[in-house]
């Protein structure tokens, strides 16, 4: 077994700029470590993964779907952390809460058996919209648990404010270390860490962790019709599809169909005529594609606040998709 792997539990609300942050840590990893990703996603389908994946040597990922890793049954969440780090066998480990979850419940998780010897707990990284914040929006009471305990506050989407706006913030927060940047850009030597040393051979016996039952496998039966799942919870309703990677889709009938909802997030990774486009933005902002390495299939993901007409919006999707 392997134990006293830093762990470092990266919080923040829903669109602050979490998986930017990862990505941009990402891009710095050394080449002689293996590190491991362990994502959460209020949406069924998981999307994170495949924006975060671009072929980097090294990386091993891994996602929970369907609510908060802290309040929904511990086991699907033991079972992919436990399959991850037999897998990875990692030299560092991140973990990427929901931004609808409760980090505070998840830290205290990691801090009991079977993980409180298999994982060094590094300070906690809470990522914060600094751009919202100025402007007086106010934390919810799940993220604002993780202030007084964070290692370092990272002020995301800071590029706007001047240095008056960002003395007025820093006094409205706790004495923590802060970090202001923008798109999530972290020196991965600022990433609060303590002198620990991972080791291989001891531990938790293995018995003692979950066991890690087999990934469950897609198989399409037809190409050309997706898996499509929905799910309505106490924090918003989400819905989400997964194609095959043979189905492509019409760029601009996506784009136009977006833009009439009102999702407070979408999430894609889609095989489009024009290639393959990934896109990411939180309450109707404009979606900003960019080229994605992902080939394993096209995902779509929108979370709402209330539940919407299904039916009709697998329609609308459906539209979208181009002739095979």
């Amino acid at each position: 077994m392997l134990k006293n792997i830093p762990t470092h539990l990266i919080s923040g609300l829903l669109g602050a700029g979490k998986t930017s942050l990862i990505r941009q840590l990402l891009a710095q990893k050394p080449a002689t470590e293996r590190w491991a990703v362990l994502i959460n996603e209020f949406g069924r389908i998981g999307l994170d993964a495949a924006l975060l994946d671009s072929g980097t040597e090294g990386v091993t990922f891994a996602e929970v779907a369907g609510g908060c890793l802290c309040c929904v049954n511990g086991v699907p969440f033991q079972v992919a952390l436990a399959r991850l780090l037999r897998k990875a066998r990692p030299d560092r480990l991140l973990i990427e809460p929901s931004g609808l979850g409760h980090p505070v419940g998840l830290w205290d998780r990691l801090m009991a058996p079977p993980w409180l010897e298999v994982l060094a707990l590094q300070p906690a990284v809470l990522v914060l919209d600094a751009a919202d914040l100025a402007a007086g929006a106010a934390l919810p009471s799940t993220q604002a648990e993780m202030l007084a305990m964070a290692g370092l506050l990272v002020l995301n989407k800071a590029e706007s404010l001047d240095g008056a706006a960002r003395a007025q913030l820093a006094e409205r927060l706790p004495q923590r270390p802060l970090y202001w940047t923008s798109q999530g850009a972290l020196p991965l030597e600022l990433l609060p860490e303590l002198a620990v040393r991972m080791d291989e051979g001891v531990g938790l016996p293995g018995a003692e962790l979950p066991a890690a039952a087999a990934a469950l496998g897609e198989v399409w039966l037809d190409p050309r019709l997706p898996i499509c799942v929905s799910q309505a919870q106490a924090e918003g309703w989400s819905i989400g599809w997964r194609w095959h990677t043979s189905q492509r889709f019409a760029l601009t009938r996506i784009r136009h169909w977006l833009s009439g909802l009102h999702w407070r997030r979408a999430k894609l990774v889609l095989h489009t005529e024009d290639g393959w486009l990934s896109g990411n933005a939180l309450d109707r902002q404009p979606i900003r594609w960019q080229p994605s390495e992902w080939r394993k299939d096209s995902r779509l993901e929108l979370i709402f606040s209330e539940a919407q007409d299904e039916k009709a919006l697998k329609a609308a999707m459906e539209a979208c998709r181009l002739p095979s």
